[in-house]
């Protein structure tokens, strides 16, 4: 206890304000601006709706759990600190290293992006002088303070959230008519070809992956819980509002692309990393005849992507510090600067994140397309994780006498939330590249960028397991310590 005590602490300087707009700011950035169009295009429309509902409601009730876990708990350990006390250490010792790589490789999937959009603009300049750029841009704006962070990722979130709901305006205007935006708008667009569900189901559990990496970034609240003021009373807050705002952001914005633009567009088709600058939202303006809003669009998307890099930065930042401060990363990870900021922490994840520099070696596509498919199976395996954790959570709490009204926020979906969740999840998380294996040629190479986070995860859950004799935690075993502001 004393060395807890004496353990270097980081500020509560996060506000409200800052949580409410990390929660949903956080998750929207290239996946939303950029990959919704290849939904549309690869499923049809219903079937890029049908994909981005469940991976919806999963998300909502992932929310919910984690929401009932770190308003109880508000650590910037999150869910590998609740898997340690409520499932088994070496599980969140696992969870905690598989997210910081997470986060640290998601800087670089945006870094690369910002290469492809700077490219727009200055088709000249090489690419790597653009991701250096913007990391240093990335690294200052967390290293400063977390008061800092919290100011500029609110701001750019801000941009990011009006810009949907502009989207979502001259859509509507354009589905009803009172803006032209050509022949194809409308409901026709969901009965051409094969549509609505072109390519059927495998096509619908093809782009899982893509919606979800969209959805990456919503579980922040449970990292900034641990630097946020009364997070007993913010995070419910934070968590309540997720469900509308996933319902505006998501939701009416693929509904919008669907009815606006037909899935057989080649523009829609020639959305990937080739021609990342081209986003379906470029697109609908464009079609609406608001050419210098579409121009805009380009450095919204860009603005987005240094976002997403932003809050990635903080998220495995402070993971990192937390294992440091657990004793199960290095303790040269849990020292602090004068403004309380994991500096060294800091410059680790920088470092990992710097594996962008490769794609200015090997070309923009193929790491691009690599870092974003390991990226989103270690995204799966943290929401795994939150799942399983809030479901013993909720059982040892109960199984211990305690009242669920004592709770600062209690998920009204338990256990079906929980379950639910984690069904879909392992699910999607093992058939995203099924058709792999149906092929007359196996790639390997794919596979292995695909798959590779599933192994890595459970060879170092085993490897600490048997290392330590660490056991799953019995209900009447749980610790549920009271926390003090």
């Amino acid at each position: 206890m004393q060395e807890q005590q004496d353990a270097p602490r980081l500020r509560r300087q996060l506000k409200s304000r800052h949580l409410a707009m990390i929660a949903i700011g956080g998750s929207i950035g290239t996946g939303l601006f950029i990959a919704s169009g290849a939904t549309v295009s690869q499923a049809g429309p219903g079937g890029a709706l049908l994909s981005y509902a469940l991976i919806s409601l999963m998300v909502y009730f992932l929310m919910t759990s984690l929401g009932e876990l770190a308003a109880f708990m508000p650590v910037s350990g999150s869910f590998s600190t609740y898997g340690s006390k409520y499932v088994e250490e070496g599980f969140g010792f696992a969870l905690g290293w598989n997210y910081w790589y997470n986060w640290a490789i998601t800087i670089a999937v945006d870094l690369v992006a910002a290469q492809l959009v700077m490219h727009y603009w200055f088709p000249e300049t090489p690419g790597w002088i653009w991701s250096a750029l913007f990391l240093s841009l990335i690294f200052l704006l967390n290293y400063i303070s977390v008061k800092g962070f919290g100011e500029i990722e609110y701001w750019l979130s801000l941009i990011k959230i009006t810009t949907v709901i502009l989207f979502i305006i001259v859509g509507v205007l354009m589905i009803t008519g009172i803006i032209c935006g050509g022949e194809n708008t409308g409901w026709h667009n969901w009965i051409i070809d094969d549509a609505p569900f072109a390519g059927g189901f495998s096509a619908i559990i093809g782009v899982a992956m893509i919606v979800s990496f969209s959805f990456q970034g919503t579980e922040l609240i449970g990292i900034a819980a641990g630097e946020s003021k009364n997070p007993d009373k913010s995070i419910p807050q934070a968590v309540r509002k997720v469900f509308w705002r996933i319902l505006l952001f998501y939701i009416f914005t693929i509904l919008i692309i669907s009815l606006v633009i037909p899935y057989t567009d080649p523009n829609l088709l020639r959305n990937n990393t080739k021609d990342i600058s081209l986003s379906p939202f470029t697109l609908v303006f464009q079609n609406a005849g608001l050419l210098s809003a579409a121009a805009v669009m380009n450095v919204v998307i860009l603005i987005a992507v240094i976002s997403a890099g932003n809050s990635g930065m903080y998220a495995s930042t402070r993971m990192l510090f937390t294992l440091a401060k657990e004793g199960k990363a290095p303790q040269i990870f849990a020292c602090l600067s004068k403004s309380k900021v994991p500096h060294n922490a800091l410059y680790a994840t920088t470092a990992v994140a710097g594996l962008c520099f490769l794609s200015s070696m090997f070309g923009n596509k193929i790491i691009y397309l690599w870092l974003l498919n390991t990226s989103g199976m270690t995204g799966f395996i943290a929401w795994l994780g939150i799942a399983i954790s809030h479901y013993r959570f909720r059982k040892g709490y109960i199984a211990q006498g305690f009242n669920l009204n004592d709770l600062p926020y209690c998920s009204a979906f338990f256990p079906l939330g929980p379950i639910f969740a984690f069904v879909l999840c392992f699910a999607i998380t093992l058939g995203q590249n099924y058709q792999a294996f149906l092929a007359n040629k196996i790639d390997w190479y794919t596979l292995v960028a695909t798959y590779i986070g599933m192994p890595l995860f459970l060879v170092i859950w085993f490897s600490y397991k048997f290392t330590r004799g660490t056991h799953i935690v019995k209900y009447d075993a749980m610790e549920f310590p009271k926390w003090k502001k």
